[in-house]
């Protein structure tokens, strides 16, 4: 039988878990500006917007981290569009008379044992068939890292950038584009296996002829490989092969889990984690993939055991 998120046996030490985004209340929402009427404006109103966006933005994400420590949550994803159209030089320029305020936030998340990462949209591709497509992609994995790198972020796979692998069938292009990849983004960034284009065992052969460290999904793995349950083997199996990516920190490994709205192959995420794969109990991190968010998290732990040793980070 697969292990319900209830009360009952638990294992001794628990995973931290991750927040994404946002809260399930009001209590952590970011603004924006649509492509359309950003340019609408003039050049002056376009400063003005954007400097108030970004100002706002940058309280909301500390706001975040607070949200976050206050409820002993130790990972929290950051929206990749908290700093709308900062992947262009004007937006960039903008950003950068905002480096005091993020490096503060960055110093904070560290006292405050927060660790951040981020998951760019499904439109960075680094396996295109087309150039322009991943120069765009470079782009905006160039604004992460410089975001990261405002912040003091490390410039490791801790602070994560991730990525699935794209186009099905170019993994010569995606492996050729990772090694081309600046200090400053191939530091940081990740693979993770998806349900359709790219198995676990795809993106752990690349990870491991690239360097990458692999963020292992066992719900999409479980769609992809047409898996019973979470109790099928083949799931430790892939969590272990991506476990020895992270290598010589393998106490940074990051997993993801959500479950399906309507059944466990539903690939749409449900609101709470009702099934949890019993070898994510040896996992240091997991990014809880739910649209409950904090009360999911909340969920799971009437399952998992209180930490007995915080996991920590030399970064």
């Amino acid at each position: 039988m697969q292990k319900k998120v209830r009360k009952g046996e638990k294992p001794s030490v628990r995973p931290e878990l991750g927040l994404v985004c946002i809260s399930f209340g009001e209590d952590i929402r970011y603004r924006t500006v649509t492509r359309t009427r950003y340019l609408s404006l003039g050049e002056e109103e376009r400063v003005r917007v954007l400097s108030s966006i970004y100002s706002d933005n940058l309280e909301m994400l500390a706001k975040a981290l607070n949200f976050c420590q206050e409820r002993k949550i130790k990972l929290y994803r950051m929206p990749s569009s908290i700093f709308p159209f900062a992947d262009t030089p004007e937006g960039l320029t903008i950003l950068q008379t905002f480096a005091k305020q993020l490096s503060k936030i960055g110093s904070a998340a560290g006292s405050l044992g927060v660790r951040i990462v981020a998951h760019p949209d499904q439109f960075v591709v680094l396996s295109s068939d087309s150039r322009q497509v991943i120069d765009n992609s470079i782009t905006v994995l160039q604004m992460h890292a410089d975001i990261f790198d405002m912040m003091g972020l490390s410039r490791s796979a801790y602070n994560a950038i991730i990525i699935h692998g794209g186009k099905r069938g170019n993994e010569e292009i995606l492996k050729r584009t990772i090694n081309e990849l600046p200090e400053t983004i191939r530091s940081r960034l990740t693979l993770e296996n998806d349900e359709i284009s790219y198995s676990s065992n795809t993106i752990l052969s690349i990870c491991c002829e690239t360097g990458l460290s692999m963020i292992f999904d066992a719900h999409h793995h479980l769609i992809m490989e047409k898996c019973r349950d979470y109790t099928d083997p083949g799931i430790r199996k892939a969590m272990e092969a991506a476990r020895s990516t992270w290598h010589p920190n393998e106490d940074w490994q990051l997993v993801h889990i959500s479950n399906g709205t309507t059944g466990l192959h539903d690939r749409r995420h449900s609101d709470f984690i009702e099934v949890m794969p019993d070898c994510f109990a040896d996992v240091g991190w997991i990014e809880v993939e739910a649209r409950g968010k904090e009360l999911a998290i909340e969920k799971i732990r009437t399952f998992w055991a209180p930490a007995q040793t915080p996991n920590t980070a030399l970064v």
